[in-house]
């Protein structure tokens, strides 16, 4: 058994350093990557009219706001989030029943004692739990793409590099024209389908999660 045991560790490690060193860089997820003007555009087909719309048009009512792609825009990040829940049970059940032996015969050998029996149940239960999140800040992102209808769909990443580690931003989703302001900037919540991640590496981060040996064992247990 104890050898078991043995190569069972010694086998989570082999498989947990590989993972370990191998694990990949996230600014190079090809969903936050960050598209330039005209990047994987074709140009539209001449349809005989003196006016050819480009991607790089940008009518004059437009004013200054980011319309095609390539142009920046700034989210600014202003997610918050609470939940909680609780609930609670109660319930009791109780039984008795008893037979009186009779006096005579055989059967008057047992006593009344010995032929009733009664029983009691009861149950409590309750819970609770509850959670926020709070994330605020700024990260400016490109247009990838604009559909017919003037949504917008934009992506982008930014990294901090600190003294004790790095951080990352990610974000991408769909805004629409009008939440742009004039300064080319939009609130988080108004991004739709946002997917928004934000992690970080170095000695911080890493002491802020169990070991990988521990999160072996954390597995396996059955308590």
């Amino acid at each position: 058994m104890r050898t078991l045991i043995t190569a069972t560790a010694l086998g989570a490690i082999m498989l947990a350093a590989p993972a370990q060193a191998g694990r990949a860089d996230p600014m190079e997820d090809p969903n936050f990557q960050v598209t330039y003007a005209g990047e994987n555009i074709p140009a539209p087909p001449p349809n005989g009219a003196i006016f050819q719309a480009s991607a790089g048009y940008s009518a004059l009512t437009n004013g200054g706001r980011a319309a095609t792609v390539g142009d920046i825009i700034t989210i600014l990040l202003v997610e918050r989030t609470q939940a909680s829940k609780s609930n609670s049970a109660n319930t009791g059940r109780q039984g008795s029943i008893g037979l009186a032996p009779p006096t005579s015969g055989l059967l008057n050998l047992f006593s009344p004692s010995d032929v009733a029996a009664s029983g009691t149940q009861d149950f409590q239960g309750k819970g609770a739990a509850a959670q926020s999140n709070q994330l605020s800040g700024e990260i400016t992102v490109t247009i990838s793409r604009v559909f017919p209808n003037g949504t917008m769909m934009v992506r982008g990443q930014k990294q901090l590099t600190l003294n004790r580690g790095d951080e990352y931003v990610q974000i991408s989703g769909l805004v629409r024209q009008g939440d742009i302001s004039p300064d080319n900037r939009v609130l988080s919540t108004r991004v739709a389908d946002a997917r928004i991640t934000y992690s970080g590496r170095g000695e911080i981060a890493r002491a802020s999660r169990q070991g990988w040996l521990q999160r072996f064992f954390s597995a396996i247990s059955p308590f």
